[in-house]
């Protein structure tokens, strides 16, 4: 990776740039989104009144990495939380900063906005991501249950 890692929000000509990144996510997890599902996702992040946003981290003109936001109250404080949904940095690029610099900026994005937290999971197996998470937050020790109501 160059020096010329950014982080900047999604932009409707990004498309093309985070599709891969997106895939590559759905991929490590082993799901596959339908289109409808990719497009919807794509058209909510785009909206400027939307509680979900998007950024991506670029290494001059090549996107290497996408983290995506969901905002939404808490019963718990005044201040909305701020669920770190998806983050993901292409394989060829993990461990060169790109992770930690989207968390970066979405913390800092969460703090502006008087956010009382930022959160988010993984999988237990996600050795590689869970190194650097240690490093820059606390693993709250919770585990998650869901019941899907839906198919993906």
């Amino acid at each position: 990776m160059s020096n010329t890692l950014s982080i900047r929000p999604l932009r409707d000509g990004d498309f093309d740039a985070w599709l891969p990144l997106w895939r590559g996510y759905q991929d490590f997890y082993r799901v596959e989104l339908d289109e409808a599902a990719v497009q919807g996702a794509w058209r909510r992040f785009l909206l400027p009144e939307h509680a979900m946003r998007g950024w991506l981290a670029w290494d001059g003109e090549r996107a290497v990495g996408l983290v995506h936001i969901v905002l939404h109250p808490s019963s718990w404080t005044l201040g909305d939380y701020c669920y770190l949904q998806d983050l993901f940095v292409a394989q060829d690029c993990r461990g060169l900063g790109a992770g930690r610099r989207l968390i970066e900026s979405v913390c800092e994005w969460a703090r502006q906005r008087e956010c009382s937290r930022v959160y988010w999971h993984t999988h237990e197996t996600n050795a590689t991501a869970r190194r650097l998470y240690d490093q820059v937050a606390e693993n709250a020790g919770f585990i998650q249950y869901r019941k899907l109501l839906t198919p993906l």
